[in-house]
């Protein structure tokens, strides 16, 4: 009596097509896909001992490292 057959499912999939429609409940399910990958990307981020601020100073670090690099060769 508490669980509901697969026509109670089907019935109430039905409804919600009907007053949502397709291309709303398309755009749902790519919005939610976009979050979770979202919320993943964070927790791989989160997972890393480096603040964001240490990860752009490094990034920031690097790229002026290669720069002094490339004008030092073409002086040489």
């Amino acid at each position: 009596m508490g669980a509901f057959s697969i026509w109670h499912w089907l019935i109430v999939l039905l409804i919600v097509v009907m007053v949502f429609g397709t291309k709303k409940l398309k755009n749902l399910g790519s919005d939610l896909g976009g979050a979770v990958k979202g919320f993943k990307d964070g927790m791989k981020q989160g997972e890393s001992d480096e603040t964001p601020e240490q990860v752009a100073q490094a990034t920031a670090t690097e790229k002026t490292a290669e720069t002094i690099d490339v004008e030092a060769k073409a002086k040489s």
